[in-house]
């Protein structure tokens, strides 16, 4: 018989014996956040500026999400769509109210969220326009989930391949190619799904104009065109949703990661002559609005969708960017620092090429989470309200692990 008297002792060793290994863990295991710091089990400190891959979008602990839990956990946790709830219902009205959006479909994750754009965006365009109307088209190098849908959407055959028969009339051009997708979309195409910056791919921004261009053609023929703002959404790079410095609005958008700062949860956002082809029974989640998440949710929206912090999450990006051009003015290491906000990518220069995760290893010896966007570029995600100090004491620290790389 199991005592359970006592919480076991856990180890890093003990992984390899009862996880799937589909991960590759840190050596070190974290046990402890509080706003911008974490501790490992041997009470080594760490500057997050990995965020949990831009999830953390307040810091871990932050009292408002805590309070919200709490207080929520003291009421109600789950009863599934059968019925509604309160949370559910503000959140959803805070982020139309918030949006270009009229409707919210909840789910658990942002791939969850991704499906059910897809599968609205193949609905709405056999309802209106007829069983040939079914070709997506995404960007190479886009990430949109794990699910077989979403990763095949997702413009990396790394983590699609292997896996049998594929989702069929799902087609790829590369990222700011505006040609390319020309050449490409018809009357047959239902949408469009992109990053409006790239994350997984390398942290690559649009160019103005190319996003513009993408509009003008899903118009044209008319498909919907999709945000995928799992990573970019919720304050992320400086406005509520990205779309908003784009000067281009969404048919459908997807948001989580910081849409429930560490709690999980994840939305669909889409306008009300679209969101009606979703009747009832053509598609639904279990746990998605639930009570708890929905609590947590809004109260990060209280505080994220705030002149105060988002216009803090454009002084940070500057911040950071100016402590990695310093860095790269010793060491040149970079060959580019680009991004929006508190998502910010370091491409390595040709000598250093396919070693990001060398600068992040390094980083973890030195104090500092950092991760990577492919094999050579080193990505920050760090908490939307991460204090200077925090930052400067960060990327001391990230300098430590650039002079130990570079030797």
């Amino acid at each position: 018989m199991t005592d359970n008297s006592a919480k076991m002792a856990v180890t890093r060793e003990m992984f390899s014996d009862v996880m799937v290994p589909n991960y590759n863990p840190a050596q070190m295991v974290p046990v402890k956040g509080e706003g911008s710091r974490v501790w490992d089990q041997a009470g080594k400190e760490y500057i997050d500026f990995a965020g949990g891959i831009a999830v953390n979008c307040l810091g871990h602990c932050h009292p408002a999400m805590v309070n919200a839990l709490h207080e929520q956990s003291q009421k109600l946790w789950h009863l599934s769509n059968v019925f509604t709830n309160e949370p559910a219902i503000r959140l959803a009205k805070k982020l139309t109210d918030a949006t270009f959006a009229d409707r919210v479909y909840y789910a658990n994750s942002g791939a969850e969220a991704n499906e059910a754009a897809l599968k609205l965006a193949r609905r709405w365009a056999i309802d209106v326009h007829g069983e040939q109307k079914q070709k997506i088209i995404a960007f190479n190098k886009g990430f949109h989930g794990r699910t077989f849908f979403t990763v095949t959407v997702g413009g990396q055959p790394a983590y699609s391949d292997g896996f049998g028969p594929k989702p069929g009339a799902i087609e790829h051009v590369p990222y700011n190619d505006a040609d390319a997708l020309a050449k490409l979309i018809d009357d047959k195409t239902c949408a469009v799904m992109m990053e409006p910056l790239q994350g997984e791919g390398g942290v690559v921004p649009p160019e103005q104009d190319f996003v513009k261009q993408v509009r003008e053609l899903c118009d044209k023929h008319n498909a919907l065109l999709i945000f995928d703002e799992v990573q970019t959404g919720f304050g992320r790079t400086g406005t509520l949703y990205a779309y908003e410095q784009l000067g281009v609005t969404p048919d459908i958008l997807t948001s989580a990661k910081s849409l429930g700062g560490g709690f999980p949860i994840g939305a669909m956002l889409t306008t009300a002559a679209i969101a009606e082809h979703l009747k009832p029974g053509t598609h639904g989640s279990t746990y998605g609005g639930n009570p708890l998440a929905c609590a947590v949710s809004e109260a990060v929206l209280e505080v994220v969708n705030t002149e105060t912090v988002l216009e803090g999450v454009k002084q940070r990006e500057a911040m950071i960017k100016e402590h990695l051009a310093a860095i790269n003015d010793k060491y040149n290491v970079f060959k580019e620092v680009r991004g929006m906000g508190c998502l910010i990518g370091a491409e390595l220069t040709e000598q250093f090429e396919g070693r990001a995760r060398d600068f992040l290893l390094a980083g973890q010896e030195h104090g500092v989470m950092v991760l990577v966007a492919g094999a050579s570029v080193i990505r920050f995600t760090p908490s939307l309200i991460i204090p200077e100090e925090d930052i400067k004491e960060g990327l001391k620290r990230f300098e430590h692990a650039v002079a130990q790389v570079v030797g």
